[in-house]
């Protein structure tokens, strides 16, 4: 059978099974030795059989690096199910294949234009390729605090002034859902002959309903990087790359995944990424079907209660499709910001959003929710709406100001390699101003850099992250987490 009819085939699921069931005496690698050394805590927590699938590359379990049998013929009914030429599993996430992806296309001093909004992986792929970073601000929304993504104007115009780039890349979708004009972005970019990159990392679930935006792939893009672990039925952690079309050299995709996977990769991930494959190749319409009833119920019912407000699709720029199954709720009219409203949510109502910021939270709805889910979540809604009313008065509603970005394409005065390797010292936050950072600083979730290596320090930045500390937000990539100063480049 061809891949494309046998999706219903697990075939690293199945030699890991068959693996995990074969009695011998193990001499090898992992220490624990299927379990027998694991500590008790931990099968009380987990039980003793998951620890006897935690294999190395045994022969009947094929090679990532290499593959020959069981990962070969998974990753290629993934591609088939996907719709790419070639797929690669990631056991590091999608951090890996980003950047892979920018390893695979951009050398010491070649540009890349990509969205100022981009993950903080693209630029550890920047760092680590010594490539120089066109950015392009994405537009921004301010009634919602959202970044859309970058425009098709936006990105010829970066072209047009920089045709030597050998790539660009985008976020499709962002985290909230929001997904840009990724088809008219591709042509552009492929009159210039290179090739359109896609952090597609929310967007696994795309291929399997018509009522979702389109998949990368379909749309143009010559490589996307997928967490199926976000909003399919892998494992945390469980990512994968896929390639279409003759743009990607995919020998030089296979180089740099070696540099960035581990070389003892979890079968159990890798087998996880092998069963969601077959789970949403066979039932990925129904189960796509069941989760955009769930959002839309969810969406009908908060979207009706007073204070609060739900994201629809919007006739901005860089705004062309909206994921249904993405729900981000405004609470700042409530008095509230979206930290204090998490904390609520999560301590006092037992309900827990992926992604808490200033004005709103965001959830992601997925195949695995469930009726219940929603009542909860309208049910906790609701609660913080009456919570409001009773605090009526005490509360004032906080401004947060995003800060503001120069014109772009924007051209760092250090490239992020080099100041990461130049030396660097740690100032006072308020005698950073007008410096270069040498950090790679963002609220995480959603890990969007608001200062990275080689880039001025404004005080508008430093005045924001310092907000969102104040406001409950976490920080990552400072070395003084409470932000009291900042590592520069030593000037």
């Amino acid at each position: 059978m061809s891949p494309a009819n046998s999706q219903q085939q697990t075939p690293l699921l199945d030699a890991l099974r068959d693996r995990t069931n074969h009695p011998h005496a193990p001499f090898y690698a992992p220490g624990h030795k299927g379990g027998q050394g694991i500590s008790q805590p931990l099968i009380d927590l987990f039980g003793a059989a998951v620890f006897r699938s935690d294999l190395p590359e045994l022969p009947e379990l094929d090679n990532l690096f290499n593959p020959e049998s069981a990962i070969a013929q998974a990753q290629e009914l993934a591609a088939a199910a996907f719709g790419a030429q070639s797929t690669r599993f990631l056991a590091n996430g999608s951090t890996c294949g980003i950047i892979a992806a920018i390893l695979a296309t951009c050398g010491p001093g070649d540009k890349i234009i990509l969205p100022r909004n981009i993950h903080s992986s693209a630029i550890s792929g920047l760092i680590l390729s010594g490539a120089i970073p066109i950015f392009v601000n994405p537009e921004y929304n301010p009634d919602w605090d959202i970044a859309n993504s970058i425009t098709p104007e936006a990105t010829a115009a970066a072209l047009e002034q920089h045709p030597d780039a050998k790539a660009v890349m985008m976020v499709y979708p962002t985290y909230h859902g929001v997904c840009g004009d990724l088809r008219a972005i591709a042509q552009i970019t492929h009159q210039y002959n290179i090739p359109l990159l896609v952090d597609e990392a929310h967007g696994a679930h795309f291929n399997f309903h018509p009522n979702l935006p389109e998949p990368a792939l379909s749309a143009g893009a010559d490589l996307t990087v997928q967490s199926l672990h976000k909003t399919l039925g892998a494992m945390t952690q469980a990512s994968m790359l896929h390639v279409k079309g003759d743009r990607i050299d995919i020998q030089k995709i296979n180089k740099a995944l070696q540099l960035v996977q581990s070389t003892s990769p979890s079968y159990i991930l890798l087998a996880s990424l092998d069963a969601a494959r077959q789970q949403i190749a066979l039932h990925g319409k129904e189960l796509m079907a069941q989760t955009l009833q769930l959002a839309e119920k969810a969406r009908s019912r908060i979207s009706q209660i007073p204070g609060l407000s739900v994201l629809e699709p919007l006739n901005t720029p860089g705004f062309a499709a909206l994921d249904r199954t993405r729900l981000t709720v405004k609470v700042s009219d409530l008095g509230i910001t979206g930290f204090v409203a998490d904390e609520i949510l999560h301590s006092e109502l037992a309900v827990t959003a992926e992604l808490p910021m200033p004005q709103h939270l965001t959830f992601i709805i997925s195949l695995g929710n469930t009726e219940s889910d929603i009542d909860n979540l309208v049910k906790a809604c609701t609660l913080l709406e009456g919570r409001r009313k009773k605090e009526e008065g005490r509360r004032k509603k906080e401004d947060f100001s995003h800060p503001p970005l120069p014109p772009s394409p924007i051209l760092p005065l250090l490239s992020p390699r080099e100041a990461f390797f130049f030396p660097g010292e740690t100032v006072a936050a308020d005698k950073a101003v007008d410096r270069l950072s040498a950090e790679l600083i963002c609220p995480y979730p959603p890990g969007i850099p608001v200062l990275m290596p080689g880039e001025i320090i404004t005080p508008a930045a430093v005045d924001y992250l310092q907000q969102i500390l104040a406001a409950g937000g976490k920080i990552t990539g400072c070395s003084d987490r409470n932000l009291q100063t900042l590592k520069v480049v030593r000037q």
